[in-house]
């Protein structure tokens, strides 16, 4: 197979480094106005995942906003009913006729 017929020997020519300086400034203006492209798109994805994920808290603060209202007229009840709590702490002694003989 010769170099004529190789359907790839189109593709290799992109693999090289331009040798012209018209080639060079080609491929730098180029490299930057895809470089400056890819920033746009990573910019306007992150403003939409920053609003989309604003609208999900709003809608979650909206939507549990009975069950913190709830909370907060249990809360008092729930602090009277500690107070009759006593803390404290105990020893277990074992007697040695209370445990299992093997």
């Amino acid at each position: 197979m010769d170099r004529q017929s190789n359907p790839f020997h189109a593709r290799m020519a992109f693999g090289q480094a331009p040798q012209s300086l018209l080639g060079k400034v080609l491929t730098f203006i180029l490299g930057v106005a895809f470089l400056i492209l890819a920033f746009m798109f990573s910019i306007v994805a992150l403003a939409v995942v920053a609003v989309g994920g604003s609208l999900f808290a709003g809608w979650l603060w909206w939507k549990t906003r009975a069950l913190r209202k709830a909370m907060r007229e249990a809360a008092p009840t729930a602090a009277r009913r500690d107070e009759q709590v006593i803390e404290g702490e105990f020893v277990r002694e074992v007697v040695d006729n209370d445990r299992l003989l093997r």
